[in-house]
């Protein structure tokens, strides 16, 4: 009951509640109508273009395959036109373990600026690792249209994983040795992708004969193993820089007249390749420290085939972690794998050195 002497006017009490009202619904219209354009905005359009499969915390292999060829074939393409035009604006940027010089051209950067952001638009939330640094000031904006090639259809699922568990490595121009020496068959753009450290898709570019090869494991690719040569007496290819005292072990293990050595696109001269200008061998061997975005591609492409990428002592090489794999390499497809580890004891004792 109301104290005594006050009146509680009915039409008071209305204005009094219609005020009420109208602050609590300035204070929650906005609140709900965010809420409201949100749930819309979650839901797709009935038939509007169709955006990646998954969510943020989740990617699609497929996607990530087509993409990643893409990448590859744009960054070649970028190789390929500062080649032509004679502009490589060649400098040192180091040198390696061996004392090589390490060149940096044109062509390195802008083919890794292409990739990159490529990669970077269409997958935001996976990790990418490039031998080439990022410049955190370029924004540059490269679309994809989330088309899926029809080989790619034709032959993949899609495949979901926790996108935390995603690596991208990206080498947006090997060999680029030869490719100032103007020897560009040897020249490639690669990308792999690693899911919890083991690589799973890998692509292998050739600008300057627009050859691509891809392979994803468990689940298919665009290039074959190619016949073996002579299991006894296999063709090796080694890299230049390894021109001296591997070469000689490797003569006298397997025979003379064994061994290749050509630079870069070491892993195709073990595939079925369809370019005139592709040597052949049957395994690969590399004895110092090598950085991964060199041999992750090749070692995704040879685990899709049932072909073997490890270290010189037998162990997988993990794609986590540094960005060098110590252990040096052997590669090979259609042999036995571990009967060749242990024919080359002596090479291991070089690899950390």
């Amino acid at each position: 009951m109301a104290p005594m002497g006050i009146r509680l006017s009915p039409l008071g009490m209305a204005v009094f509640c219609l005020l009420g009202l109208g602050v609590l619904y300035h204070l929650y219209s906005g609140f709900l109508a965010g809420r409201f354009a949100f749930f819309m905005l979650s839901e797709p359009a009935a038939g509007g273009p169709e955006g990646p499969r998954g969510s943020a915390a989740s990617v699609d292999l497929r996607e990530l395959l087509a993409v990643s060829v893409l990448a590859a074939v744009r960054g070649g393409k970028e190789v390929r036109r500062v080649r032509e035009g004679n502009v490589l604006n060649e400098k040192a940027k180091g040198k390696t373990r061996e004392g090589a010089e390490e060149k940096l051209t044109s062509g390195d950067l802008l083919s890794n600026r292409r990739m990159f952001h490529l990669l970077r638009a269409a997958f935001p939330t996976v990790q990418i690792n490039s031998e080439e640094r990022v410049d955190a000031a370029d924004q540059e904006t490269v679309s994809w249209d989330r088309s899926i090639p029809e080989d790619i259809k034709e032959k993949i699922q899609p495949k979901e994983v926790p996108a935390e568990s995603v690596t991208v490595w990206i080498d947006p121009l090997d060999a680029t040795q030869e490719y100032t020496e103007d020897l560009r068959q040897y020249v490639t753009t690669m990308v792999c992708v690693a899911v919890n450290g083991k690589p799973v898709i890998g692509v292998i570019h050739k600008p300057f004969s627009e050859y691509t090869a891809w392979a994803m494991v468990d689940g298919g690719s665009n290039v074959k193993a190619r016949s073996l040569y002579n299991e006894k007496t296999p063709r090796i290819i080694v890299s230049r820089s390894h021109a001296g005292k591997v070469e000689q072990v490797a003569r006298q293990t397997f025979g003379n007249k064994t061994v290749i050595i050509p630079a870069g696109y070491k892993v195709l001269a073990l595939l079925d390749v369809a370019d005139k200008n592709q040597e052949e061998a049957d395994v690969y061997i590399h004895v110092t420290y090598i950085k991964k975005w060199d041999i992750c591609a090749g070692n995704a492409v040879l685990r899709a085939l049932g072909g073997h990428m490890t270290t010189l002592t037998g162990e997988e090489i993990s794609y986590t972690g540094s960005d060098g794999n110590e252990g040096g390499l052997i590669a090979s497809i259609n042999m036995d794998h571990k009967a060749l580890i242990e024919k080359l004891p002596d090479l291991e004792k070089t690899s950390h050195k």
